[in-house]
């Protein structure tokens, strides 16, 4: 068997083809797992839940005092 350039560069746009396919079918059934569900949409939903307001500033160092 010959291991030409040519080959090589088959073999690894081949794996390349079937390693994006099985990636893309792995991706897919984790977002679409029933279980995970409730896992994604509180994470959707968490940014959402304490929004009353513009943010206030949390820091009191004496170095943020200087710049206000």
């Amino acid at each position: 068997m010959d291991m030409t350039h040519e080959w090589y560069v088959a073999l690894s746009k081949s794996f390349g083809l079937f390693w994006l396919l099985g990636l893309s079918v792995a991706i897919t059934a984790y977002a679409f797992w029933p279980s995970l569900g409730g896992r994604f949409d509180k994470a959707a939903n968490s940014i959402l839940d304490d929004e009353d307001g513009p943010a206030q500033p949390t820091s009191t160092k004496a170095e943020d005092k200087a710049c206000r």
